[in-house]
């Protein structure tokens, strides 16, 4: 899905809007004295957009709001609260909720919104409510609860499931929720939206207020605020374009790899230029080396950062103090600085590796230079030859002003199961009166009253196969036939598992008689034996054991340290992304951007092979080593790929081709056999997504992965108890025979869907997949080469790292890059 915009970022609508810019097309109301003397008081004057919020508030409206960055999206969204509460005779209990996607948002936001407030003298109270507040603080704030509170969508739903919650939400006025593009069409999105129909009911005359700075499509926002309702859509002044370029090294350039360390010099001296530099990268791996590499060149001494998720939360904020103040040159982040903090002093933005989509480069663009109407400066820095492609496809479409975005899907059904206990722990509930309250949120609009029926009694019985288990019965009927949780323990488990964010099992790293220095995944440190080095929070440590689920480690000079890597880290390629680099490759000549040596490897492409068309689908063959290879171009990025490649396989092997094992990149997919394949347009006939998939599925370890996330969102497997927490192998035992038990007596069941529907549209991506199919349905183009050709060198470099089954040992493992790209550009 893609949406033409203004500017930059800024969707273009039809005139049957309901408020552009002003609101209306009526007089623009003046705001409060106060209100004005303090933007007077700064020189400044409220922006058209802030006034269209206040005069939206004034009259009970939702809206939303998508403006750009350094507009002052959230103190519009927040000013008619301030007006209310600074004219209200009562000011008791909480009056305005802001909701964001991540906590440091939530803590900077506090602290930029609380000097105006003193400012004004406006007798308000402001506080935050995330994972890192105190027990003691959140007891003291259910009992005097602040005016607004700043919190996220986890401790929603998890103040929701307090018995007195209907006390404490029942002076509601308004919830803000910011950056509502990273949240709906998630599953956190989700249990947002069940929440906000909880809200809806606990407080009548909710105003509803969404912001916004990259938006594709602006009316599923508007249905996500008030479903079935009437949003008003506010766009604010588009900012200045975004100068954003692609750096192309002097060096030599990769044919394929992630590290990017080739262009390392030329990042360190882009930071010596800057002022204050963001350093993005697509994985936690990927930080950790380039703040390495950026280290062993910093030859000035120049202050730079790492910031990332899996540091301790007091290293986390140490680094955004420092960026507040002024003091760091640089930091090296992932997605955890991707939305709204705003500092000032941050001139650049240089995105290491591929973008994988325009709305995500934009929102990490918008971070240089938070004003209105000075252009963020940005870099593009590609790791690989591929990746040049994608980064110009990636600025081609900021400037021609496009962006990119997901189709919806329905509610999750692991979601709902946790939502609907949440709520028996709150009160009592009729099951029809919870069903009215959940189809009123946008993503469930559509849920069938039969499968709502079927969530409730998995809540309370666990369903025909387990209700014969004490353990899964958490639920009872009362007296009145209201649902209700069957013990305090059920209510207490609940409040320590409540969340959609699942991550593989972590375990901490502590510095021997030293500091925690964060968390690393749990099978990364099985691998280790005591004395193996790995690079972590910057540093390079040695492991010396485990000792109370904690990586015990000391400090090390050793320059070979693994870099450990992280499971679902990946961003994937766009579906308009993927589309925009296929007609790159297909005309190369008609953009002169793209630096020499690409032009020269798709030249001999060219003239070794071809260079398909962008609706074509280029497929190869060609022997080596005893081996028959063949590699296809989707460009439909690497989890559509993956799921092609296992189906080609499985297809392979009963035609008698004798596969041995695939690999699979964002842009390309390599099988090997004994024997070559043949009649090409049938291997990749469409209907390999009927009987192949099932049946791999059947065979795969794959679906239980998935059904192990399912059941721990759903409740059915808890993650924590009080004082103790599960190791992952025992969450995959447990998971694994529950998935064994429901395959074999109730197939049907809702989280046998639920599975399904995630696999399909996460890990599968079959959706995608199958539009690939049918788009290049007789349109595929098969050369048979007697050699491997330039294009097919990156994904060949890639063979070991994902074996498949049995397959023997590969030969090319031991084979350099520079003896294929040899082979590969050899004339004759």
């Amino acid at each position: 899905m893609s949406a033409r915009i203004l500017g930059v970022g800024w969707p273009r609508v039809n005139a049957g809007y309901s408020a552009i810019m002003h609101g209306t097309a009526q007089q623009v109301p003046t705001v409060p004295g106060f209100i004005s003397d303090w933007f007077s008081g700064r020189g400044w004057t409220p922006h058209p957009h802030q006034i269209a919020l206040v005069e939206a508030a004034a009259v009970g409206d939702s809206a939303l709001l998508i403006a750009p960055t350094g507009g002052g999206k959230t103190l519009a969204g927040f000013l008619p609260s301030l007006i209310d509460l600074a004219e209200a005779t009562d000011r008791d209990g909480l009056h305005t909720l802001y909701i964001s996607p991540l906590k440091a948002l939530a803590v900077d936001i506090a602290r930029n919104l609380e000097a105006p407030i003193e400012e004004m003298g406006l007798p308000i109270r402001l506080e935050t409510r995330t994972g890192d507040t105190p027990q003691s603080k959140r007891r003291r704030q259910r009992i005097a609860p602040p005016h607004m509170l700043l919190t996220t969508p986890e401790q929603i739903a998890l103040m929701l499931a307090y018995r007195d919650s209907e006390r404490f939400f029942r002076k509601l006025r308004c919830i803000v929720i910011d950056e509502l593009h990273a949240l709906a069409g998630s599953k956190r999105g989700d249990l947002l939206a069940l929440g906000l129909a909880r809200l809806r009911r606990l407080a009548p005359g909710l105003r509803m207020v969404g912001l916004s700075a990259t938006v594709a499509d602006p009316d599923r926002l508007r249905r996500y605020l008030v479903p079935g309702g009437t949003a008003r859509l506010v766009l604010g002044r588009a900012g200045a374009k975004p100068k954003v370029t692609v750096q192309y090294s002097e060096a030599r350039m990769p044919w394929s790899g992630h590290s990017a360390r080739f262009a390392m010099p030329d990042v360190y001296n882009a930071i010596r230029e800057a002022r204050t530099a963001l350093i993005f990268v697509n994985t936690r791996s990927q930080a950790e080396l380039v703040f390495q590499e950026l280290w062993r060149l910093n030859q000035d001494n120049l202050a730079i950062a790492l910031h990332h998720g899996s540091l301790e939360v007091g290293q986390r904020r140490k680094v955004e103090a420092a960026m507040v103040r002024g003091s760091l040159r640089a930091v090296v982040c992932t997605s955890t600085l991707d939305l709204g903090i705003d500092w000032g002093a941050v001139d650049l933005v240089i995105q290491v590796g591929a973008p994988k989509g325009v709305s995500r480069t934009l929102q990490r663009i918008g971070r240089a230079n938070h004003q209105l109407d000075n252009p963020s400066r940005a870099v593009m820095v590609p790791a690989n030859r591929f990746e040049v492609m994608e980064c110009l496809a990636a600025v081609e479409a900021i400037g021609e002003g496009v962006l990119d975005g997901d189709e919806p899907q329905p509610g999750g059904l692991d979601v709902l199961a946790q939502h609907v206990l949440g709520m028996a722990c709150a009160e009592p509930f009729d099951e029809e009166q919870l069903y009215r309250e959940v189809v009123s949120a946008e993503p469930y609009a559509e849920l069938s009253r039969e499968t709502f029926a079927e969530i409730v009694d998995f809540v309370a019985t666990g369903g025909y196969a387990l209700r014969r288990y004490e353990r899964y019965r958490r639920l009872r009927q009362n007296e009145d036939g209201l649902f209700t949780v069957a013990n305090p323990t059920v209510a207490r488990q609940y409040r320590l598992n409540v969340g959609t964010i699942i991550q593989a099992p972590m375990l901490r790293v502590r510095l021997r008689r030293g500091r925690n220095l964060g968390e690393i995944e749990e099978w990364f440190i099985e691998q280790l034996a005591i004395g193996d080095t790995f690079m972590f929070a910057g540093e390079v440590l040695r492991f010396e054991g485990l000792r109370d689920m904690a990586a015990i480690v000391t400090r090390s000079s050793d320059d070979t340290p693994k870099i450990p890597s992280y499971m679902g880290g990946k961003f994937p390629l766009s579906t308009f992304l993927a589309e925009r680099v296929r007609r790159i490759l297909a005309k190369p000549r008609e953009h002169p951007a793209l630096p020499k040596q690409v032009l020269e490897w798709l030249r001999i492409q060219e003239w070794r092979s071809v260079l398909p068309r962008a609706d074509q689908l280029l497929v190869e063959s060609f022997p080596r080593g005893n081996k028959h290879y063949m590699v296809a171009y989707p460009f439909e990025g690497r989890l559509a790929h993956q799921t092609l490649g296992m189906l080609l396989t499985r297809r392979m092997e009963r035609l008698g081709f004798r596969p041995l094992g695939f690999v699979a990149s964002e842009y390309a997919l390599a099988v090997w056999s004994l024997r070559e394949a043949e009649k090409i347009d049938a291997l990749f006939d469409e209907d390999m997504l009927g009987d192949d998939l099932e049946g791999w599925l059947g065979e795969s370890s794959l679906m239980k992965r998935t059904f192990r996330n399912v059941a721990v969102i759903a409740g059915l497997i808890e993650r924590r108890y009080p004082g103790q927490e599960k190791s992952g192998r025992q969450v995959t035992f447990s998971s694994d025979l529950i998935y064994d038990v429901l395959r074999e007596h109730q197939p049907d069941h809702v989280l046998l869907q639920a599975t399904w529907a995630d696999a399909a549209r996460g890990l599968l991506d079959v959706r995608r997949l199958g539009d690939m199919l049918r788009r290049v349905k007789g349109r595929i183009v098969h050369r048979r080469l007697d050699r491997i050709s330039p294009l097919a060198v990156p994904v060949m470099l890639e063979i070991g790292k994902e074996p498949v089954g049995q397959s023997a040992v590969e030969d090319l493992l031991g084979e350099s890059a520079d003896d294929l790209i040899e082979e590969a550009t050899r004339l004759i």
